[in-house]
């Protein structure tokens, strides 16, 4: 396309150059058109100096070339014994003398000169077209604004007023998963979940809230985006950041990975899909949100964090037709004192979870997501509640809506 484009470009200059040989005066002056040059014209202090350089260099080289040369004595002697030959008759027909030659030189010499003086608004628009690309119709170097619009968004840091605008409808591919998504523009995978700085809470000192921050990325990233966790897996490394000393709370996730049920499901906390059933479209998940910290109420520092993953899925087997499964988590921790509390140390107290599920089967409780394909029929109840957009993170999550609705895209 870049290739196309520059070409036509170039051909484009070609002919305002054939325009501009017909209009110029037929008479020359040491090669230099006699006329002043238009105002919209850049003047020679306009041009940059390594392409000024370089045209002066050109223009000296076309001049010592085409400078009249007097022919040598030799060069007399043969072309006043061709003239003799040719009135005697002698010439062979078509042979021409030097005259004739010459004037030819001169032709080419006056186009060489003619080339030379357009060289340099060539030269000029070569020269803006590289410092200024988007000056070419069409902007073929991607810098128009369907680039712009497709580049990576900058980190959140505070709530967005409203949903994400609308994407062009294109349909996921395997090539390109996230086509039609505003989450093409979200960040891949960890890169997603940026840490605020870390600043003393009152008692708390600045080391001890790192801690608690990275702690907190660490069990989103084992909970959402562990490639064996999303393939089913225990997600082992989610539960090694929660303290076994919090009451119940190990106990009831390992009961709900092990016989998961409506009261005991493990995709409220972790993101699981069904191997048998549906498997990852490349390694990329993509992920938006943001993380806070205040002071604790068990002494410590105390972590708030609200993420939104997307997962391109296709069958396991079958047609390779993508679609996505978007999760929003939102979670509230503690890295508790272990001076004044019964707590393990390196340790985080899961205060509060939950979360907001779009594109999967409604009352399937099996312990994994059930993605929906445009394709077939959908499963489980059927949807009773209002429709919602998933990529929506202006609004909290409804803790009061347990009706099973529709998402407005996925």
């Amino acid at each position: 396309m870049v290739v196309l484009a520059f070409t036509e470009f170039l051909c484009g200059l070609g002919h305002i150059q054939d325009l501009l040989v017909n209009a110029l005066p037929t008479r020359l002056d040491l090669g230099f058109v006699s006329e002043k040059p238009p105002d919209d014209q850049p003047s020679a202090s306009e041009i940059p100096d390594d392409v000024w350089e370089q045209f002066i260099r050109d223009t000296e080289r076309d001049i010592h070339a085409s400078a009249p040369k007097e022919p040598s004595a030799r060069a007399r002697m043969v072309t006043e014994r061709l003239r003799q030959q040719e009135a005697r008759g002698e010439v062979p027909p078509g042979w021409r003398t030097g005259p004739a030659w010459q004037e030819m030189n001169g032709r080419v010499a006056r186009r060489r000169k003619l080339w030379a003086v357009l060289g340099v608004p060539v030269a000029v628009a070569v020269a803006l077209v590289a410092l200024k690309p988007s000056l070419l119709p069409g902007d073929p170097f991607g810098t128009d604004e369907s680039r712009a619009a497709a580049s990576p968004l900058p980190a959140e840091t505070a709530a967005p007023s409203a949903a994400p605008g609308a994407s062009d409808p294109e349909i996921p591919t395997l090539d390109e998963p996230f086509a039609g998504s505003p989450a093409l523009r979200w960040a891949d995978g960890e890169a997603g979940i940026v840490l605020p700085e870390a600043k003393a809470v009152g008692p708390v000192p600045k080391d001890r809230v790192e801690q608690a921050l990275k702690l907190t990325k660490k069990l989103l990233v084992g909970a959402n985006l562990d490639p064996k966790s999303v393939r089913g897996a225990r997600p082992e490394a989610a539960l090694s950041v929660l303290d076994p000393k919090q009451p119940d709370v190990i106990d009831d996730l390992d009961t709900a990975l092990r016989s998961p049920s409506r009261e005991h499901d493990p995709v409220t906390l972790f993101s699981r899909f069904d191997p048998d059933e549906v498997r990852p479209v490349g390694d990329v998940i993509k992920t938006r949100g943001r993380m806070t910290f205040e002071k604790g109420s068990q002494g410590g520092v105390a972590v708030h964090a609200d993420y939104t993953f997307v997962y391109p899925v296709v069958r396991a087997d079958g047609p390779t037709e993508v679609t996505r499964t978007i999760v929003r988590r939102v979670l509230d921790v503690e890295l508790a004192d272990p001076a004044r509390y019964r707590v393990t140390e390196g340790r985080l107290l899961l205060m509060e979870y939950d979360q907001e599920i779009g594109n999967s089967s409604c009352d399937v409780h099996d312990g994994y997501l059930h993605p929906e394909f445009p394709s077939s029929e959908p499963t489980g109840a059927e949807p009773s509640g209002p429709t919602t957009d998933p990529y929506d993170r202006s609004k909290d999550i409804d803790h009061d809506q347990d009706a099973c609705g529709t998402v407005s895209r996925t």
